[in-house]
C-alpha cells in the first residue's frame, strides 16, 4: 500500500511542472530524461526508483504538450481537406468537431476544432460526419494579469484549433444515439421555462441556459451545481449501487455477491459521463470512480488521504494536460477541504448523538461551513470574488438538487419516451428547479469581488482550524496573534515612490486601452470595444482594475468610434464620477483638443490634437495628448491618420519627442507617416492589435517602417499585456507572453506573423 502511494506522489510531482515551464523541450532533452529514468531504475533503492517513476512520468507529460502542439505548425500553413465527427452543435452555426482524418490519413487521437458562424448545408446533428476543406487557426487568447486564460483552457479542453470552413459535405447524416436522445428530452420539455436548466443537468449543454439565470447562479454561489460535475457522477454511481441492492433483495443469499452494486455504480456512472458529451470534469469524476472502485476491491483499508492521492495521479496519467485545467484543481481542493475538515474539526458531539431533521441540519450547515471557508483561497484566485449568500443559498440547493431533482432527472432520462409518464417527470424536475430559483432570488446580490491582496488572507480558514486544532491559541498565543496581524497586513496597499509609476496597454483585441496608473488611482486612454451582449470595460478593464485594487478616476476618449469608446459605459455605471476628457462636444464630457494641458497625480497632459475648428470627427479627430513626468514622455495618438499627423507637426515638430509612442490607427497603413516618426524620435513602440482581425493589422509595411528608424515594436497580439514601470528618469518594459507570465501554453503558435 506505501508502494502504491509513493508511486501516485512521485506521478503527481513529475507531471506538475507541466503548469510552469515556459517552453517545451525537444525530441533529444525527452529522450536524455527518459534514459535517466531507465538507468535509475536498475538502481536497487526504493527512492531511486519513485524518482524513475517520476521522471517518466515527466516524460509522458512533455510527450503530451507536444502532441498538442503539433497540429499548428502541421495543419495550420494552407487549407487542408479533413473527415471530421461532430460532438456538439447549437443546430445553426456553431459547431465542435473532433478530426478524425486529414488528407485522408487517420489521426489519433482525434484532434478536437470549434468552429463558429459557419453554416452548413440541412439539418445538423452531433454524430454526423462531414469532409470539409478547412482553413485552421491555433488557439490564440488575449492575455491579462488576472485575466481569464483562453489559450490554457483551450489546451486543457483538448480544442487547439478553431476552423474556417470553406465547403463541406455531409459523410454520413446519422445523429448519435445521445444527440438522439438529447432531441427527445427537448421536445418533452420544450414548454417548460427552465428547460435551459435541464438540459444543462441532463446533459451538461449549457447554451440555453439565460444570462439572467448565470447571474443569479454566481450571485448566489450555486453555479457549480447547475453542470454535470464530479458531484452528479457521484450521485449517479450512488443511484446505480442503490438499484442493484435493490434487485439483490430478490435473489437468494447465495447469490447475492457484494461486487455487483460497485460495478452497478461504475456502470451508471459511466452511462451519465456518455451523456454529458464525455465532457472532462465528467470524466475526470468517472476515472475517480473506477480508481475507487478498484481500490475497493483491493479488500484494504484505504483512508481518504490515499484515495485523494490515488485519483489524482490516475486522472494525472491519463491526461496530464488536466494539469493545465482550474475546474480540476477546484474539484482536488474541495475533496481535500471535505477530507481535512471532517478530519480536523468532526462534527460535535451533541450533534453526532442527536436523531432525526436536527442532525441532518447541523450536518448540513457543518459541511457547508467547511466548504466555504477552506475553498476560499482557490475560489479568489480563480473567480476574483466570493458569494456572501452562498451558505445560505447552499443550505437550500444542495440537498434539493441532491435528493429531489438529479434523482427524478435521472428517472425522467430513462422514461422520456413514455409519452404521458415523461412529460410529467420533466414537469416535476421543472417545478423542483422553479422552487429553487426564486429561493435564489429573495436572497440578496451576495457576489462581492475582491483584489488579490485578500489571496493570503483567504488562507485563513485553513490556519484558523489549525489553530484550534492544536490549541496554540493556548500553547503560543503571541505568535498566533502576530500571524493574525501578518495576515490583516497582507490585505494594506504597499506605498509606493511618489516618482513611481506605471502604464499598461491592456490586452482588449482590436480596440485600444491604456491605464496610467500612480497612487493606487487611474486614468484611462480610451474604453475598448463593444459587441451585442458585453464590451471590453465588462469582459478586461473592470475585472483587472478591481483584482490589482485601482480607482479609475479620469477617462480620456480619444474619438467616437466604437473600438476606443467601447466600454465607457460600462465604467460610468461603476463609477459614476468619472472625469470623461473627449473632443466629441457630449453632454457631460471635458473638452479635450489642442492646446489644453491638465494635471493629474504630478502627471502633465498636453492636447496636441485636434484643433478646436474646424469641427473634426472619425479618425482624424483623435484627441492626441503628450503624457510626461519631466523625465518620461509617452505620446497618445488614438486612430489619428497621416492627414492629421501632418498638420499636427506645421509648427511643433520640437514638441513632439517623446520615448514611447502608442501606434496610430492599430498600424494601418493611412497612418504612422514618417515625418511623424522621425519628429516623436522615441526607442519603442506600443500597438494595440488583434490576431486574425478582418483588416490584417498591422500593416507589415507600417511595423518596418518602424523598425527602419530605431523604434523596438511591441504589439498586444504579440506580446499580450504590456507593463511599463517608470521611477524618475529609469523605465522598463515588460510584456505578459515573455516576462509577466512566460509559459509554454502562452506561446504564439503557428505562423509567426499571422494577423488576419
Amino acid at each position: 500500500m506505501r508502494n502504491t502511494i509513493r508511486l501516485c506522489f512521485s506521478a503527481i510531482i513529475g507531471i506538475q511542472p507541466l503548469l510552469w515551464l515556459p517552453s517545451i523541450p525537444g525530441l533529444p532533452i525527452i529522450t536524455a530524461i527518459l534514459f535517466a529514468a531507465f538507468c535509475l531504475g536498475f538502481i536497487p533503492r526504493l527512492f531511486a526508483r519513485y524518482v524513475a517513476f517520476g521522471l517518466l512520468c515527466f516524460c509522458w507529460a512533455l510527450f503530451n504538450a507536444r502532441e498538442s502542439l503539433a497540429p499548428f505548425e502541421q495543419w495550420t500553413a494552407k487549407p487542408i481537406t479533413v473527415d471530421a465527427v461532430m460532438t456538439s452543435t447549437d443546430g445553426k452555426q456553431d459547431h465542435d468537431w473532433e478530426m478524425a482524418s486529414v488528407e485522408g490519413r487517420p489521426i489519433f487521437p482525434p484532434v478536437g476544432v470549434k468552429s463558429r458562424g459557419s453554416y452548413l448545408p440541412g439539418s445538423v446533428c452531433a454524430g454526423q460526419r462531414w469532409r470539409m476543406k478547412l482553413q485552421l487557426r491555433p488557439v490564440h487568447g488575449q492575455l491579462n494579469d488576472g485575466g481569464f486564460d483562453s489559450q490554457r483552457y483551450a489546451l486543457a479542453q483538448h480544442q487547439p484549433l478553431s476552423a474556417r470552413i470553406l465547403s463541406a459535405e455531409p459523410i454520413t447524416r446519422q445523429c448519435s444515439l445521445r444527440a438522439q436522445w438529447m432531441d427527445a428530452v427537448q421536445f418533452a420539455s420544450q414548454s417548460l421555462p427552465y428547460q435551459g436548466i435541464i438540459m444543462a443537468l441532463a446533459f451538461g449543454d449549457r447554451s440555453g441556459v439565460s444570462d439572467e439565470q448565470k447571474n443569479l447562479l454566481r450571485q448566489s454561489g450555486t453555479a457549480h451545481l447547475m453542470a454535470i460535475s464530479g458531484m452528479h457522477i457521484s450521485l449517479a454511481a450512488m443511484v446505480g449501487w442503490l438499484i442493484a441492492r435493490v434487485i439483490q433483495l430478490s435473489f437468494p443469499a447465495h447469490r447475492i455477491h457484494f461486487r455487483m452494486p460497485l460495478l452497478a455504480s461504475v456502470i451508471a456512472a459511466g452511462v451519465y459521463t456518455w451523456l454529458a458529451g464525455g465532457n472532462p470534469p465528467a470524466v475526470r469524476a468517472l476515472i475517480g470512480v473506477v480508481i475507487w472502485l478498484f481500490l475497493r476491491l483491493q479488500g484494504r483499508s484505504w483512508s481518504g488521504w490515499e484515495v485523494w492521492l490515488c485519483c489524482i495521479s490516475g486522472i494525472l496519467i491519463y491526461d496530464p494536460l488536466t494539469v493545465l485545467s482550474d475546474s480540476f484543481w477546484l474539484s482536488v481542493l474541495a475533496v481535500a477541504s471535505l477530507i481535512f475538515w471532517y478530519q480536523w474539526m468532526p462534527l460535535p458531539g451533541f450533534v453526532a448523538e442527536a436523531k432525526g431533521l436536527y442532525r441532518y441540519l447541523f450536518s448540513l450547515l457543518h459541511l457547508q461551513i467547511g466548504i466555504m471557508l477552506l475553498l476560499m483561497p482557490l475560489q479568489i484566485f480563480i473567480f476574483h470574488g466570493v458569494s456572501l449568500s452562498a451558505l445560505i443559498a447552499n443550505l437550500l440547493a444542495v440537498p434539493l438538487i441532491t435528493f429531489a431533482v438529479v434523482p427524478l432527472l435521472l428517472a425522467g432520462l430513462v422514461l422520456t419516451t413514455i409519452p404521458w409518464l415523461g412529460e410529467h417527470l420533466w414537469w416535476g424536475v421543472d417545478r423542483l428547479l422553479a422552487l429553487l430559483f426564486t429561493s435564489l432570488s429573495l436572497l440578496p446580490d451576495g457576489w462581492r469581488e475582491v483584489d488579490k491582496r485578500f489571496q493570503i488572507l483567504s488562507l485563513s480558514g485553513w490556519i484558523a482550524v489549525i489553530i484550534h486544532r492544536l490549541s496554540l491559541w493556548r500553547s503560543s498565543y503571541l505568535s498566533v496573534i502576530s500571524l493574525l496581524i501578518s495576515l490583516v497586513a497582507s490585505t494594506i496597499p504597499m506605498e509606493k515612490k511618489d516618482d513611481a509609476w506605471q502604464i499598461t496597454m491592456l490586452d482588449v483585441g482590436h480596440g485600444l486601452a491604456i491605464a496610467f496608473i500612480r497612487q493606487g488611482k487611474v486614468l484611462l486612454y480610451d474604453t475598448g470595444n463593444a459587441w451585442p451582449g458585453g464590451d471590453a470595460a465588462q469582459q478586461v478593464i473592470i475585472p483587472w482594475l478591481r483584482w490589482h485594487n485601482l480607482t479609475p478616476e479620469q477617462v480620456v476618449i480619444s474619438h467616437e468610434h466604437l473600438d476606443h469608446r467601447g466600454g465607457l459605459n460600462s465604467l460610468q455605471r461603476e463609477w459614476p464620477r468619472l472625469k470623461i476628457l473627449s473632443p466629441l462636444r457630449w453632454a457631460g464630457h471635458h473638452p479635450c483638443f489642442q492646446g489644453q494641458v491638465w494635471q493629474w497625480r504630478g502627471l502633465q497632459f498636453t492636447a496636441l490634437w485636434p484643433p478646436t475648428q474646424p469641427v473634426m470627427t472619425g479618425n482624424n479627430g483623435s484627441c492626441v495628448v503628450m503624457v510626461s513626468d519631466g523625465h518620461f514622455r509617452i505620446l497618445l495618438t488614438g486612430d489619428v491618420e497621416a492627414e492629421a499627423e501632418l498638420a499636427m507637426l506645421k509648427g511643433r515638430w520640437g514638441i513632439l519627442h517623446a520615448d514611447i509612442i502608442q501606434v496610430p490607427h492599430h498600424g494601418s497603413r493611412t497612418s504612422s507617416s514618417a515625418p511623424l516618426l522621425r519628429a516623436v524620435s522615441a526607442s519603442v513602440a506600443l500597438a494595440s492589435t488583434s490576431r486574425y482581425n478582418a483588416w490584417h493589422l498591422p500593416s507589415r509595411k507600417v511595423v518596418q517602417r518602424y523598425k527602419s528608424q530605431g523604434y523596438k515594436w511591441y504589439s498586444t497580439a504579440q506580446s499580450g499585456q504590456l507593463t511599463i514601470d517608470i521611477n524618475s528618469d529609469k523605465w522598463q518594459i515588460n510584456s505578459f507572453r515573455e516576462q509577466i507570465s512566460p509559459r509554454w501554453y502562452h506561446q504564439w503558435f503557428g505562423v509567426s506573423q499571422d494577423n488576419g
